[in-house]
């Protein structure tokens, strides 16, 4: 049985390519399977979309590539000749442009349309050399559109840090939604507290020049306060955090229970610790057992932080995977 999270998240509202779980709509009539996905859907607001077959393509279909003609992309189908360069251009174009309160995207890794990075291109519509790697037509729009979001494909998200970090991001950029709609400057504060240690992790120079945005010293109107405090929240997050930063926080968190926890406590806890630098043990671990003192010791104020359960607590469930290097390089 699941154990109820302690912290309570708004939905994520999240793109995601419809061939992964929803339909089987892949060229070859296939849908990609995802144990990520399917834990998410209990967590997340999806909204499926396939680009190919928005413009036409049915299912099955000729594969498109992205070949080179006179230095310029182009989405080509081999089988046909035909180019669908133009109609996937406008199709994404009117479709980015009809969303609303989006927090992240979940896209087709490779896929010629959906793919956002390391899309294969060629220099010709038959069999021809690789011509380089790059975003998909729809991935380069959402990338120019929305690049600031939390955006990632399908294998990438095997990776558990990658994972982790797009998890915190989106549900961190989900409750920001909320503290725009509520108009309020005392849902900012809230929020900037909340997410302090968290931030901490993240990026320290942005930490402080967001503190400085909700101290509000210049007194300008919340708008341009909530305008500004975004801009420099996406460059927070622009960015995993090093395992360093987040064991900083571990031990300036740990700091407050110093005194009253016994030597056994503090060494099994930095066992922990170092289990984590060596990537033997999820980070979730180690939030786990300050989570258990905190509790203890009713400290309040550490009880809000969102670094302790950045996302609800059973998607950490997927995490005992935490090891699973397959050998490929998720990172590119």
């Amino acid at each position: 049985m699941e154990r109820l999270s302690v912290r309570e998240f708004p939905k994520p509202n999240v793109v995601i390519s419809k061939c992964i779980t929803f339909a089987p709509v892949r060229y070859n009539g296939l849908m990609i399977a995802s144990e990520f996905v399917e834990k998410l859907k209990r967590y997340v607001n999806f909204f499926p979309v396939c680009p190919e077959v928005e413009i036409g393509l049915g299912v099955p279909r000729e594969p498109v590539r992205i070949v080179l003609v006179n230095g310029e992309r182009r989405l080509l189908q081999p089988a046909t000749g035909l180019d669908f360069t133009e109609k996937m251009q406008s199709f994404s174009e009117a479709f980015l442009n009809s969303l609303n309160d989006i927090d992240g995207f979940i896209l087709k890794r490779g896929s010629p349309s959906s793919g956002f990075k390391n899309v294969k291109m060629y220099y010709g519509v038959q069999r021809s050399a690789l011509a380089g790697r790059g975003p998909g037509f729809f991935g380069e729009a959402v990338l120019k559109r929305f690049g600031n979001l939390a955006i990632e494909d399908e294998l990438r998200l095997i990776n558990l840090r990658i994972r982790e970090h797009f998890l915190t991001k989106l549900f961190a950029l989900a409750s920001f939604r909320e503290v725009k709609a509520s108009g309020k400057i005392k849902a900012l504060v809230r929020f900037h507290s909340e997410n302090k240690y968290l931030l901490t992790a993240y990026n320290q120079k942005e930490l402080r020049i967001l503190g400085n945005i909700v101290a509000n010293q210049g007194q300008k109107p919340l708008q341009e306060i909530l305008r500004d405090y975004e801009a420099h929240l996406f460059l927070a997050f622009s960015r995993t955090p090093s395992i360093g930063s987040y064991v900083n926080v571990l031990l300036k968190i740990m700091g407050y229970f110093s005194s009253q926890l016994s030597r056994e406590e503090k060494t099994f806890f930095l066992d922990s610790v170092e289990k984590y630098k060596a990537g033997r043990l999820p980070l979730s671990a180690n939030l786990s057992i300050l989570r258990s003192w905190i509790v203890r010791f009713k400290q309040d104020y550490l009880s809000i932080q969102s670094v302790l359960e950045p996302y609800p607590e059973p998607l950490t469930a997927l995490e005992s995977s935490f090891a699973e290097d397959t050998g490929k390089d998720y990172w590119k």
